[in-house]
């Protein structure tokens, strides 16, 4: 009992973070239903019921509880990408194991695919939602090479006198500290975009996105582990920004999916 509950503990220690916290990622869910076209919002429809997409993006996280070897082994590396400063995607691929854009491949050829069952469209389009969630995160972008750091799992940093590291700050602290609900912040975010941002932010290529993600990621390692307000202040707006990318990046995403023959 005692050797299992220590190799369990062991396990968790090195499993690593998860994407935008629960209020994150519905919030990217939520602004890409406001901007879904009518084709993509059909089809969706069809595929999920009366379930949105803020509530299909957190879907793949809870799963990860399950013991299923699927959940716990070979979905594990569609939640993020690595790429070493310097290079760009095209030029380091995924390894063998695939990533978040083989993945994305992967669950967009079943969702549109007619003949395949509805509860496999499901698990694709609740994928597509929580994947595309994960790539406006930078930290999902992650290093690798000599620098890897595991996405920053590895930084260790306080947050406000709190050990935890640097991933999960961005995971879920820098989100929740604005205590709102994610209604809120859409609602918020939405409102402050302004046309030229919401055209800029638009892309449906993946690609883009990760370029994006990997320049921001070189500019929000902390100079001093103890984070605090001053960190707050200085990414505040990095993360809004971010949350925004991810639901227009999605809605656009999904309206070409859609509206491709």
């Amino acid at each position: 009992m005692i050797r299992a509950l220590a190799t369990a503990l062991l396990l968790a220690a090195a499993a690593p973070a998860l994407a935008w916290s629960q209020t994150g990622h519905r919030v990217t869910g939520e602004i890409a239903d406001t901007h879904l076209g009518p084709k993509a919002r059909a089809a969706l429809k069809e595929v999920l019921g009366t379930e949105g997409l803020a509530e299909a993006s957190t879907w793949p996280d809870f799963m990860r509880s399950s013991p299923d070897p699927f959940w716990q082994k070979e979905s594990s590396p569609w939640h993020y990408v690595t790429i070493p400063p310097g290079k760009s995607y095209a030029e380091v691929g995924a390894p063998p194991q695939g990533d978040a854009i083989t993945a994305l491949k992967r669950f967009s050829a079943v969702l549109k695919d007619p003949k395949a069952p509805r509860e496999e469209r499901q698990k694709a389009l609740r994928f597509i939602v929580h994947i595309i969630g994960d790539l406006s995160q930078p930290l999902h972008v992650g290093r690798g090479g000599d620098l890897a750091d595991r996405g920053g799992n590895d930084i260790k940093v306080t947050w406000f006198g709190r050990p935890t590291n640097l991933h999960s700050v961005w995971d879920g602290e820098l989100v929740d500290n604005e205590d709102l609900a994610y209604t809120e912040w859409t609602r918020w975010l939405l409102a402050a975009a302004t046309p030229q941002q919401m055209r800029d932010w638009s892309s449906p290529d993946p690609l883009q996105w990760l370029d994006d993600s990997s320049a921001l990621r070189e500019k929000i390692y902390p100079a001093s582990p103890d984070l605090g307000y001053a960190y707050v202040f200085e990414n505040r707006e990095r993360v809004r920004q971010q949350l925004t990318k991810g639901g227009l990046r999605l809605a656009a995403y999904l309206n070409r999916l859609f509206d491709t023959p």
